[in-house]
């Protein structure tokens, strides 16, 4: 069984830098969450939890207070966030989202900029295993990443390289309790049908550790690629108010993959989407734009013209956004200008181009200014920066991050 203080020096090699950050944890009340909230506390580090309650079994209150209590007891400061599901949409995929959601709202209120999240080694490789059998690609397979940015929080896994079994052994050694979720057992989740397989596959040598390291390998390819990507950006593409524009020729030279992963990187910058297109739209989409057609996939257009690919958002996707003058719009743009009583942003569209007359001057496709943001007063246009239209206005996006933040700026 291994010590507490190996287990605290495995906690602060996973956390690294984050250890220096004021830290907030998510404890769900389970074995591996209340191992990392013991550890945590053992380690001397000042953090806050808290513990997202989903309202979808019964108990899941008492279970909830009963995380409460021992934070308490810990001098830890506790939240519960909770969350009520209106029945639409995949249950698991929406839950996901909202424990993140809230989790992160939670961080940022508490001015935490990073949350740590309890997964083990055998998390990882049953990640592996359901991957592998939606027949996913380098990225899928790569590990869990230790280490990401979210909703604007910096989200680390510091006990990815710890089994399952070895925080439920300390944890029984320390007479420390947990709460075992029953939808553990319920074959209807993919997750327990991946972690049944794993323990039958383990006498095969194909246990979580062997598994964790054919994902860390794979890790390893994820990330040469995406250097070789990051290269490509660099060389053949460039930022546009928005936009990003490409050389076709220097495209179509591309391997097939470094193709994909640059269309997907634009996919989920230009659309502020989480994933992207999946597999098989992006591979036509590849193969339609090397052969110099134009095609929309995923909220975005892209336009080919003159030898260039341009990939601009979808108008048509952004019927009836609206936002006040003050917040984020279609999660990349804001506008600041001489006034903002009673006015908001939305998309420019067809109609609010016809109140701009030099929009040609500004260099940019009919396509590009349908879908860029817009000072609305009502059905009153008061500015459309990128159409020129409106002094004392300006529109400001948000930087794409690798590997498009590599591309140039146009002047």
């Amino acid at each position: 069984m291994l010590l507490t203080t190996d287990l605290v020096e495995r906690l602060m090699q996973g956390l690294g830098g984050a250890a220096n950050a004021p830290l907030g944890l998510a404890v769900s009340g389970g074995g591996d969450s209340i191992a990392l909230l013991h550890l945590a506390v053992a380690a001397g580090l000042p953090v806050q939890a808290a513990t997202v309650d989903h309202g979808l079994r019964t108990g899941s209150d008492a279970e909830t207070a009963g995380v409460a209590a021992t934070c308490s007891h810990l001098g830890v400061p506790h939240r519960t966030l909770r969350w009520h599901w209106d029945g639409k949409g995949n249950l698991q995929d929406q839950a996901r989202r909202a424990r993140l959601a809230l989790l992160a709202e939670w961080a940022r209120g508490q001015g935490l900029a990073v949350v740590a999240l309890a997964h083990t080694r055998d998390d990882l490789a049953e990640t592996f295993l359901m991957r592998l059998a939606r027949g996913s690609g380098v990225d899928g397979l790569s590990a869990m990443a230790p280490d990401r940015l979210a909703q604007g929080i910096r989200w680390v896994r510091p006990l990815l390289d710890v089994a399952r079994s070895d925080l439920r052994d300390w944890l029984q050694g320390q007479g420390i309790a947990w709460v075992d979720d029953p939808s553990n057992e319920n074959d209807r989740f993919d997750r327990v049908k991946a972690r049944r397989v794993l323990a039958a596959l383990a006498p095969l040598g194909l246990d979580a550790a062997r598994l964790a390291e054919v994902a860390g390998h794979l890790s390893q390819v994820r990330a040469a690629l995406n250097v070789q990507t990051q290269h490509a950006a660099a060389s053949l593409a460039r930022l546009d108010r928005g936009d990003v524009v490409l050389d076709g020729a220097g495209f179509a030279a591309l391997p097939d993959e470094i193709r994909r992963r640059l269309l997907q990187a634009a996919i989920q910058w230009i659309a502020s989407a989480e994933y992207g297109a999946r597999g098989p739209q992006i591979v036509q989409l590849r193969d339609q734009l090397a052969k110099g057609r134009s095609a929309t996939l995923a909220g975005c257009r892209f336009l080919t013209a003159k030898g260039m690919i341009r990939i601009t958002r979808e108008a048509g996707k952004l019927q009836g956004l609206r936002v006040p003058i003050d917040a984020l719009w279609d999660g990349r743009w804001h506008l600041h200008g001489p006034e903002n009583k009673g006015l908001a942003v939305g998309a420019l569209g067809a109609k609010g181009l016809l109140s701009c007359p030099d929009w040609r001057a500004a260099g940019l496709p009919r396509a590009t200014l349908l879908a860029s943001p817009a000072v609305w007063f009502g059905d009153d246009l008061i500015a459309a920066p990128l159409a020129g239209f409106g002094p004392g206005w300006q529109a400001s996006c948000t930087m794409p991050p690798e590997p498009l933040s590599s591309a140039p700026l146009s002047h």
